[in-house]
């Protein structure tokens, strides 16, 4: 398979503001960077981490895109680009003992995916727009 360096992305997703931590979220992210969306598709269904359903929606947003706007098929990507960054932290407080107080942190993440041709620039044809 070709180095991530050479893919051209064809198409991407981002979901923002994901309330999960992105530790936790880039475990499951690193199960399918790299491998074709029917296999990543496959591992998401049966993974048992709850991230795992975020990430999935967003690999299906990302298909939708790279079909709906370069009428790409879904068979011939690869998730090339899976990346998973902190968003804000929520902050929330509990009452402890003594009157004193404890931050509870609510941590989100900011999830991204850009599939890509293995075979290069012309392997997805470009639909026309009627406009």
């Amino acid at each position: 398979m070709a180095t991530q360096a050479a893919l051209e992305i064809v198409s991407r997703a981002q979901a923002r503001y994901v309330r999960t931590s992105a530790r936790k979220a880039r475990l499951v992210a690193d199960l399918v960077r790299g491998k074709g969306v029917a296999e990543a598709q496959a591992i998401l269904a049966f993974s048992t981490r709850a991230a795992a359903l975020p990430v999935r929606k967003v690999l299906d947003s990302a298909v939708a895109n790279a079909d709906h706007n370069h009428g790409a098929d879904a068979a011939g990507l690869v998730l090339a680009h899976v990346t998973v960054d902190e968003g804000p932290t929520i902050r929330r407080f509990r009452p402890r003992a003594m009157g004193r107080a404890t931050r509870i942190r609510k941590r989100t993440c900011h999830i991204t995916i850009g599939l890509a041709s293995p075979q290069g620039a012309g392997a997805a044809p470009r639909r026309r727009r009627s406009s």
